[in-house]
C-alpha cells in the first residue's frame, strides 16, 4: 500500500498555490464534496468576502445511469458566471471525468472568461485531457484503489485509501 500523505500539510501547500493563482476578481468554486470542503476553508483562510461557489457533477456524469443522483450538495454559484474568472477546487484529480462533468455544469450557468483547476492530489491515470494548474502533490496508486478526502468534526482533513469495488 502507498504511503498516505498528511492532508493537513497538503492543505497548507494548496492554500499557497491558490494564493498564487488568485486574481482580483477570481471566484472560488469547489466540486462536491471534497472540493466543497476545501473551498469553504480556503475562502475563510484567504479572507474572501461572501460564500464560495459549490458545483456538482451529478447531472453531467457519463456514468449517471449507473450511479444516479448522489446525496451530495447541488450546484450553488452565488455570482454571475458570465465573464467570471473561476478557480475550480477538487480534492483528487484522477481520470478527468468529474472535471469534464463539472465544466458542463458550469457552462449551463454561463460562459466564464477563464476556468482554472487546483487540486489537493493529482493521482495520474487520466482518461481525458484534463490537467490541474496547481496540485499540492502527485501520488500514483493502482487502479484497484480509491483515494478519498475525509473531514473530521473539527474540520481537520485526512486522506484515506480504499479498495475499489
Amino acid at each position: 500500500m502507498s504511503q498516505i500523505p498528511d492532508a493537513e500539510a497538503l492543505y497548507v501547500d494548496l492554500l499557497a498555490g491558490v494564493k498564487a493563482l488568485m486574481r482580483a476578481d477570481t471566484k472560488l468554486v469547489g466540486v462536491t464534496s471534497g472540493g466543497a470542503w476545501l473551498v469553504g476553508r480556503l475562502q475563510k483562510d484567504l479572507g474572501l468576502a461572501g460564500a464560495p461557489g459549490i458545483i456538482s457533477s451529478a447531472m453531467h456524469r457519463d456514468d449517471f445511469a449507473r450511479r444516479g443522483l448522489s446525496a451530495s450538495a447541488q450546484t450553488l454559484l452565488p455570482f454571475d458566471v458570465n465573464g467570471a474568472d473561476v478557480l475550480l477546487l477538487d480534492d483528487v484529480l484522477y481520470t478527468g471525468r468529474t472535471i469534464r462533468a463539472v465544466l458542463n455544469e458550469l457552462f449551463d450557468f454561463g460562459r466564464p472568461a477563464c476556468v482554472r483547476l487546483a487540486v489537493l492530489v493529482d493521482r495520474g491515470g487520466r482518461q481525458l485531457p484534463v490537467a490541474a494548474d496547481f496540485a499540492a502533490t502527485r501520488l500514483m496508486l493502482p487502479d484497484t484503489q480509491l483515494l478519498a478526502l475525509a473531514r473530521a468534526a473539527d474540520g481537520a482533513f485526512s486522506l484515506q485509501i480504499e479498495e475499489n469495488k
